[in-house]
């Protein structure tokens, strides 16, 4: 007889600066994902804006904002226009591999070229291996790690360029952390070319969705996942399709006669 389920508790963190928006601050709900029911209870979360970090699920709960909207990729009507198909043929040679959540010394010097790169400033910066093997390796659900390399050469692994910590839930592929050599040479677009391959993965796996986490419109930082189209975001009720071109205007606007 297997053991009942337990509803999970909820707990609120303190508020701190917000990383996106000048001037504000967030605040996160989250609960421990522990048991045998981890892969339930994440992909049901998941369903509902949550995103995983180590054995914890959790979402913004900030008291004057919403500006994180969660959005996924409808990876089965998903097709790329010319400047992604121009990235996928460019970076088609790539060597893909899904490895098991083992963190490697590779991977995070990988991560540390990346993050000194593209967000020096960020809290992630001062992350050291001990750190990183954590956030990797501390996964209660079905993790990979994919691995992104330059051509093998006489039976050797090519030079790793990129790497994604993923999920696969039930409806999808959550993406929970990407990074890639800022410096590669002839290797532009790195960045895109993960998210795509991904959205390649989930499609031929028959998965739906790719999860891209949380979208912040008036985000620069954030402007790049509104480039994969259709594009979901989730609302009061529920999934549903939007441009992120055409801002929606607040209800309690009034348009003069």
């Amino acid at each position: 007889m297997s053991a009942p389920f337990r509803f999970p508790r909820f707990f609120v963190t303190t508020p701190s600066p917000c990383p996106y928006l000048a001037g504000k601050t967030e605040r996160k709900v989250f609960t421990e994902l522990s048991g045998p029911h981890s892969d339930e209870l994440n992909d049901a979360l998941g369903r509902i804006g949550f995103r995983r970090s180590q054995n914890v699920a959790y979402r913004p709960s900030c008291i004057d904002c919403a500006a994180c909207v969660s959005v996924r990729v409808v990876a089965s009507e998903f097709q790329a226009n010319h400047s992604q198909k121009r990235t996928l043929k460019r970076h088609a040679d790539l060597e893909v591999t899904a490895c098991k959540p083992w963190a490697t010394s590779e991977q995070y010097e990988l991560l540390r070229r990346y993050l000194h790169a593209r967000h020096p400033q960020g809290g992630m910066v001062e992350m050291d291996e001990h750190d990183f093997s954590d956030m990797v390796e501390q996964s209660p659900v079905r993790t990979f790690v994919i691995e992104y390399r330059e051509p093998s050469v006489d039976g050797r692994p090519g030079k790793l360029v990129g790497a994604c910590l993923t999920d696969q839930q039930a409806d999808g592929l959550s993406m929970i952390y990407s990074f890639f050599d800022p410096e590669a040479e002839g290797r532009p677009g790195l960045g895109t070319f993960i998210i795509l391959d991904h959205i390649v993965r989930a499609a031929r796996a028959g998965l739906p969705y790719v999860y891209l986490g949380y979208w912040v419109e008036d985000s620069r930082r954030m402007a790049y996942k509104s480039r994969f189209r259709p594009i979901e975001k989730l609302g009061p009720n529920g999934w549903h399709r939007f441009d992120p071109e055409q801002r929606e205007l607040p209800l309690t606007v009034s348009i003069p006669a």
